[in-house]
């Protein structure tokens, strides 16, 4: 049994060919009834006509629902008229579970569509959205294995905050509260010490009261935390990923792409290297566009948006004032009130879809900052002792994948972008 995509092709016009999938389309005229069949490669037209078939298979052929699983077997025909110029003249078939009425041709308001996640995940849109964040998962992997990096995995379950309190889900831990982790950076920090080069790709959870656009309350993070490397080489790093990453899509799911209506080209377009411009130039950039923001705001998912809508290209937005940013990034010594940090901020209104830094690796500064944030230095005692034994100069990032997949697919809401959407009002399917 072959994949209709590999049906498809002049190699076998003429030949008897077997396909099985669920039904897309059908319709009936004049004794012959066309129903367009789909597999997880494609869509292809299968005829069954009535002067060629029993009346009662026939007339099975032509009763059959949208979604209706079934094995056509006929023999394969080129018709430019066909959806994919190709089709098979029905000669024999198997229902194997057979549909009246699917629920989602019958609505397709955006709630019923989000309760009924698991019908609708079958579009042909959803499809290519399913196979293009494959590749985006798959391509943030292999580029790291190719660069030297070691896959790691860390918990889930954690007893400290990486952000801040204010987003945690807190779990009951056989009468302990713990919490869902929002960030594995801190656990990928200890792992360079032996690994050097590390990275994962999880889940994190944060209990932000967001209704933005491009906002989960569990969301896919890819992340890596690198040994001997400073703010400006991490960067180097993640413009040549994201273009790896890009390139790849567009390499393996072009027409996926089309289907979504996104041009590829556009995405071929977004070569490195991509500008580096500081928080305070950035404010700037924001007032010329009318945004009342001052320095020391910061930049939200509205102001993002509008001064994304600016550039063709990546921008990375470094040196942020060192009251906006967690205790772990270091102070610049060239501006001791900015830390040696950034963003990523994918064009097009998108925004941010990383966060990284240059991490504090001396001791005595990661007390005063651990004091300055007034936070438990003993609860932290284990990410302090990295700074005590054989501490060394390092820098690491975190990636959304699925605002990533987002704005590479772009989708206007971060919830077309993953099958199962978590946010602040939807926990179902």
């Amino acid at each position: 049994m072959l994949s209709i995509a590999e049906v498809s092709t002049k190699a076998y016009v003429g030949s008897k060919v077997s396909i099985r999938g669920w039904v897309y389309r059908i319709r009936s005229s004049g004794g012959v009834t066309f129903v367009v069949v789909r597999d997880s490669s494609g869509i292809i037209q299968c005829t069954a006509r009535k002067n060629e078939l029993p009346q009662d298979v026939y007339d099975e052929i032509a009763s059959l629902g949208i979604e209706s699983s079934v094995e056509f077997h006929g023999v394969l025909k080129e018709d430019k008229r066909s959806p994919s110029g190709y089709e098979i003249a029905v000669d024999s078939f198997r229902v194997y579970q057979k549909n009246d009425v699917f629920p989602i041709t019958k609505d397709q308001g955006e709630e019923f569509l989000l309760d009924n996640r698991h019908l609708w995940l079958r579009s042909r849109e959803f499809t290519s959205v399913l196979k293009i964040r494959s590749t985006i998962f798959r391509a943030f992997a292999d580029f790291f294995y190719e660069n030297g990096y070691y896959q790691v995995q860390t918990p889930f379950m954690v007893s400290t905050a990486v952000e801040g309190g204010s987003t945690l889900f807190k779990v009951d831990f056989f009468g302990e509260p713990i919490y869902l982790n929002q960030s594995a950076q801190f656990y990928l920090e200890t792992m360079i010490y032996s690994l050097e080069k590390v990275f994962t790709i999880a889940p994190s959870f944060r209990a932000e009261k967001s209704r933005t656009r491009r906002h989960l309350t569990e969301y896919w993070h890819a992340e890596a935390e690198v040994a001997w490397i400073d703010n400006n080489e991490m960067m180097d790093i993640e413009e040549r990923m994201i273009y790896y990453i890009i390139s790849r899509v567009v390499e393996e799911n072009e027409g996926d792409l089309r289907m979504l209506n996104r041009d590829p080209e556009i995405l071929r377009a977004m070569k490195p290297p991509y500008p580096r411009i500081r928080y305070s130039e950035i404010i700037r950039v924001a007032n010329s566009i009318g945004l009342p923001l001052k320095y020391g705001d910061d930049l939200g998912a509205d102001e993002e948006r509008q001064i994304t809508m600016k550039y063709d290209r990546p921008i990375f937005v470094t040196n942020y004032p060192k009251d906006l940013k967690p205790f772990y990034m270091p102070v610049d010594p060239e501006n001791p009130g900015e830390v040696l940090n950034h963003d990523l901020l994918a064009p097009e209104g998108y925004g941010e879809i990383i966060g990284g830094s240059q991490r504090i690796w001396n001791y005595d500064e990661m007390i005063q900052r651990i004091r300055e944030a007034n936070l438990d230095e003993s609860a932290y005692y284990w990410y302090i002792d990295l700074r005590k034994y054989g501490s060394v100069p390092h820098s690491g990032f975190g990636l959304g994948l699925d605002r990533l997949a987002m704005w590479v697919m772009h989708l206007d809401n971060i919830r077309e972008a993953i099958p199962y959407p978590r946010t602040i009002r939807r926990t179902k399917p």
